[in-house]
C-alpha cells in the first residue's frame, strides 16, 4: 500500500521526510529537556504537543515535498538516472538538508536566547546581518558549526547511498500516473496549511512553552517573514493595562481638552477658537537627516532652498523621527502613534478604517489625496491610504492586487514624466503632478489635503541632468541637493497659483539617511527637520520644544483653531510643558523615549536601559533606573499596541 502510493522513484523525498521528522523531534526533545519545568508536563499536555507538532511538521514537509515531486513527475522516464537527474536530484537533497541542519543548530541558540520558536526577531537577523553574524562569532565556535553542518549533510547522503536510496530512484520503472497521486497529495497539502493554517493555530494550550514546543520551526520562520509582528506583551515590560491608560490620558490631554471614553481609549475633543481651512500639503521627504541641512550646521550648501524657507518660515529644531523605514514615518505622520514592535501598521494586514489624520480633514470637508512617484503597491502604501479615504495619484505599473484601492486612483502618465528611475518618477514630475491636480481641485471649490511622498534621495541617487551642480548618480549628496533644489522649485510654481495664498504647506522628512551607531538606539540619527510654510504669525519663528513626529499635525490643527475628535497620542507642541518635551524613537525591536537628554530604552527581552545622552558627541552613558520614567515609557508604548490589537485606534470609536 505505502509502496503504492509512495513509489520508488519517491525514495530520496521520502528518505529526507524521515530524516526531517526525526530531527523535528530531536529539536523538540532537547527543548523539553531544557525547560522541563516551565511545561506542563501531564500526560494529555505531552500528547498534546507530540500531535500538534506532528501536525505542523508535516506541513513544513509538504512544502519541500511539493518542490521535490513536481521535478520527479515532470521527469521522463527514459531520463532517469542520467547524469543531469543525478545532479539535480544530489543538489536537491544537499541544500534540503543543509537547511534542516541549519534549522537545528539555529533554533538551538534561538531557543537558548528567547525560548521560542522563530519569530520576527529571527527574520529581523536578515536586516542586521552585521551585527548578528558578528554576535554569532563572539558567542558560539562558528567555524565548528559550519563544519559539523557539512559534515553532517555529508555522511546523511553517504547513509541514504548505502541503504539504496538513491540506486531505487534512478533504477525506478515508475510511470507517469503512479507518481501523479503523490505529487497531488503534496500539492492539497500545500495549499491546505498555505491557506488556512496560521501559526497562532499551534497556541492550544494556557502554557506558552508548550505552545511554542508545538510549532515547527521552519515553518514558524516563514509564517514570521510573512507577517512580522512582535507582541508587545509577551516580548516587553508590562503594568497594568488601567494604570498605563490613565498614565497616557494624563500626559495626552490638553488642560481644554475632554476625554470621551475615560475607561476604554485616549479618544478626546480637542476645543478650537476661530477656524482656518486653508488647503493644506505635506510632503514627506525621503531620508532627509537634519544634519543635511545648513539651519543645523552643515556647510555643504546642500539645501540652499530649505533653508532660506526654514529661516524665512517656521521651523522644528528639536524634532525626532519615531523609526528607520519610511512606513514608520508615514505611520507616525499619519496616526500619530508611537512605534509598535516589528512591522509599521503600514504593512499589517488591519492597516484600514483606522482614525488617522485624514479622518480629522474629513471632518473639515476637505478632499485627502496620496501622491507618489513609484507604484503604492510597493511597502503596501496605497492599500494603507485608501483603505483610510485618501485618492491614490500613482505611477501604477499594474503590480496591485485587485480590490486593494476602494477609492479613486489617478496613474502618472507617460507624457507626464521627464525621469524615472526604480523607484519612480523625480521629484518634480510628482510635483507638476500635485500642482495639476489642486489646479483641479481648486474648480470643485473644495480645500484639499495633499500627502506627497518623495523617492529622489534614494539609491541609485540619480535624477534629471543640469538641475544642480552635482552628477546624477554620484551619491547621497546629489541626491539631496536634487531634491532641494525640486522643492523650491515647486513652491515657486505654487506661488503663481491663485491657491497658493490660501495654502499651508508642510515640509517633514520620514526618516534620517542612516540608523545605524554603536549604540542601542543612536538618538543624533532620529533628529529630522520640519518645516510648515505659510502659517499665520508663525514668520521667521523656531518652534524649538523637543518632540516627536506624531506631534507635527496635531500642532498644525491647533494652529488653525480646529475644534475635533483627537485619538492621537501626538500633542500640540506650544501646549508642551517643558516637563512634557519628549520623543519616542526606535527600531524594530528597540523601544525608546527621549526626555530632554535622558533616554529609556525598552528591548524584546523584557528588557530595560536608560541612559544619558551627550548631544555633543552623540554618546549614551548608561544610568541607574529611574522607576518612574520606566513606567511613563511603558505606559505609552504598552497602551499604543493594546489600542491597536484591541480596535481602540479604529475609526469607528470617533464616529
Amino acid at each position: 500500500m505505502f509502496k503504492n502510493v509512495f513509489p520508488s522513484r519517491f525514495s530520496i523525498i521520502n528518505a529526507f521526510a524521515v530524516l526531517f521528522l526525526i530531527v523535528s523531534s530531536l529539536v523538540r526533545l532537547i527543548f523539553l529537556a531544557i525547560d522541563f519545568s516551565q511545561i506542563e508536563h501531564s500526560f494529555f499536555g505531552l500528547v498534546k504537543i507530540c500531535c500538534v507538532g506532528l501536525f505542523f511538521d508535516l506541513g513544513t514537509i509538504s512544502f519541500f515535498y511539493v518542490v521535490a515531486t513536481l521535478y520527479f513527475l515532470l521527469l521522463p522516464k527514459k531520463f532517469y538516472g542520467s547524469l543531469a537527474d543525478r545532479i539535480v536530484s544530489y543538489f536537491g537533497l544537499f541544500v534540503g538538508l543543509l537547511i534542516v541542519y541549519f534549522s537545528f543548530f539555529a533554533e538551538i541558540t534561538f531557543w537558548d536566547e528567547f525560548q521560542r520558536r522563530f519569530n520576527f526577531i529571527a527574520v529581523d537577523y536578515l536586516i542586521y546581518t552585521y551585527e548578528v553574524v558578528k554576535n554569532i562569532n563572539e558567542s558560539y565556535p562558528l567555524p565548528i558549526l559550519i563544519s559539523g553542518m557539512l559534515l553532517l549533510v555529508v555522511l546523511t547522503i553517504w547513509l541514504f547511498k548505502r541503504k539504496g536510496v538513491f540506486n531505487k530512484a534512478f533504477g525506478a520503472t515508475t510511470t507517469f500516473r503512479q507518481k501523479l497521486v503523490p505529487t497531488l497529495i503534496a500539492l492539497v497539502l500545500v495549499s491546505f496549511y498555505s491557506g488556512t493554517i496560521e501559526n497562532e493555530d499551534a497556541e492550544i494550550s494556557n502554557n506558552r512553552y508548550n505552545n511554542e514546543l508545538s510549532k515547527a520551526g521552519i515553518y514558524s520562520f516563514f509564517a514570521a517573514f510573512r507577517n512580522n509582528e512582535l507582541s508587545y506583551t509577551e516580548f516587553y515590560r508590562t503594568i497594568p493595562e488601567q494604570k498605563a491608560l490613565s498614565m497616557v490620558e494624563e500626559r495626552v490631554k490638553a488642560p481644554s481638552d475632554s476625554l470621551l471614553n475615560p475607561q476604554k481609549n485616549i479618544l478626546r475633543l480637542v476645543k478650537g477658537d476661530v477656524e482656518k481651512r486653508p488647503n493644506v500639503v505635506l510632503i514627506c521627504v525621503e531620508s532627509l537627516s537634519a544634519g543635511y541641512l545648513g539651519v543645523f550646521g552643515n556647510d555643504e550648501r546642500l539645501t540652499p532652498n530649505l533653508d532660506s524657507i526654514a529661516k524665512a518660515e517656521t521651523y522644528f529644531t528639536n524634532l525626532y523621527a519615531t523609526g528607520t523605514r519610511t512606513v514608520r514615518g508615514m505611520e507616525a505622520i499619519t496616526m500619530a502613534v508611537p512605534p509598535t514592535p516589528g512591522r509599521s501598521i503600514v504593512k499589517r494586514e488591519h492597516n484600514q478604517d483606522l482614525y488617522t489624520i485624514g479622518e480629522v480633514f474629513k471632518s473639515k470637508g476637505y478632499a485627502r489625496t496620496f501622491f507618489y512617484g513609484g507604484d503604492g503597491y510597493f511597502d503596501n502604501m496605497d492599500k494603507f491610504f485608501s483603505g483610510n479615504g485618501f485618492d491614490i495619484v500613482d505611477r501604477g505599473r499594474g503590480f496591485l492586487p485587485s480590490g486593494d484601492i476602494v477609492t479613486k486612483r489617478n496613474n502618472i502618465e507617460d507624457d507626464e514624466v521627464t525621469f524615472e528611475n526604480a523607484w519612480g518618477v523625480c521629484d518634480e514630475d510628482i510635483f507638476n503632478k500635485v500642482l495639476k491636480e489642486a489646479d483641479s481641485s481648486l474648480k470643485k471649490r473644495k480645500p484639499f489635503f495633499n500627502f506627497i511622498m518623495t523617492t529622489s534621495n534614494h539609491k541609485p541617487y540619480t535624477y534629471p541632468e543640469g538641475r544642480i551642480d552635482v552628477p546624477s548618480g554620484t551619491g547621497r549628496s546629489g541626491a539631496v541637493k536634487y531634491t532641494d533644489y525640486a522643492i523650491g522649485d515647486f513652491l515657486k510654481k505654487a506661488q503663481t497659483k491663485s491657491w497658493y495664498k490660501d495654502t499651508v504647506f508642510v515640509i517633514m522628512a520620514d526618516h534620517c539617511a542612516s540608523s545605524a551607531g554603536k549604540w542601542e538606539l543612536d538618538v543624533a540619527n532620529y533628529h529630522i527637520p520640519a518645516i510648515i510654510v505659510n502659517a499665520d504669525g508663525l514668520k521667521g519663528t523656531q518652534i524649538d520644544q523637543q518632540c516627536s513626529q506624531i506631534d507635527v499635525m496635531p500642532t498644525l490643527f491647533s494652529l488653525l483653531g480646529w475644534e475635533y475628535k483627537n485619538n492621537f497620542f501626538g500633542r500640540d507642541v506650544f501646549s508642551l510643558k517643558p516637563s512634557e518635551q519628549r520623543a519616542f524613537i526606535g527600531n524594530y525591536r528597540k523601544l525608546g523615549l527621549l526626555k530632554a537628554n535622558d533616554l529609556m530604552v525598552l528591548g524584546d527581552g523584557k528588557t530595560a536601559n536608560q541612559y544619558k545622552w551627550n548631544q555633543q558627541d552623540n554618546s549614551l552613558k548608561k544610568e541607574a533606573l529611574d522607576t518612574t520614567f520606566l513606567t511613563q515609557t511603558i505606559s505609552f508604548y504598552q497602551l499604543a499596541d493594546y489600542l491597536y490589537n484591541h480596535g481602540g485606534l479604529d475609526v469607528n470609536l470617533a464616529q
